[in-house]
């Protein structure tokens, strides 16, 4: 368990610095352009700290444990690139799906940011987790 804590303390920090620069210096204004009709005043930041920790959680159990067990920092890259994908696409595909109005573009950029966050988050926190 003490293990598990150590890797998702560190996942933690390197999710919220990563995802802070996305959305303060370039996601917040494409979201205001394209999504704006739809977004609130101001963020629902309980919705927000719940989605990060569960994110996290997923993170850390199906992707960077296994790959610091195995010391292969490539797993944490790749299977935490698809993570990234798969829960990403679970959103954006979905209101792609049954949100009228919602952006083909917003869903595509985000896409491809979770693939890169998971993936990115994954092999910083593999790299710090098997040094420290």
């Amino acid at each position: 368990m003490a293990e598990y804590l150590k890797i998702y303390g560190v996942a933690f920090i390197a999710f919220v610095t990563i995802d802070l620069v996305w959305l303060v210096f370039i996601a917040n204004n494409l979201y205001k352009k394209y999504l704006g009709y739809l977004m609130r005043p101001s963020p629902n930041w309980i919705a927000a700290i719940i989605f990060y920790l569960l994110f996290l959680a997923g993170l850390v159990y199906f992707v960077i444990r296994p790959a610091v067990e195995k010391g292969d920092w490539k797993s944490a890259l790749f299977a935490g690139m698809f993570f990234g994908l798969v829960t990403y696409a679970t959103y954006d595909l979905t209101n792609l799906a049954t949100v009228k109005g919602w952006p083909v573009l917003i869903t595509a950029i985000d896409l491809v940011w979770g693939t890169v966050l998971g993936g990115m988050v994954s092999v910083i926190t593999w790299w710090i987790v098997t040094r420290i």
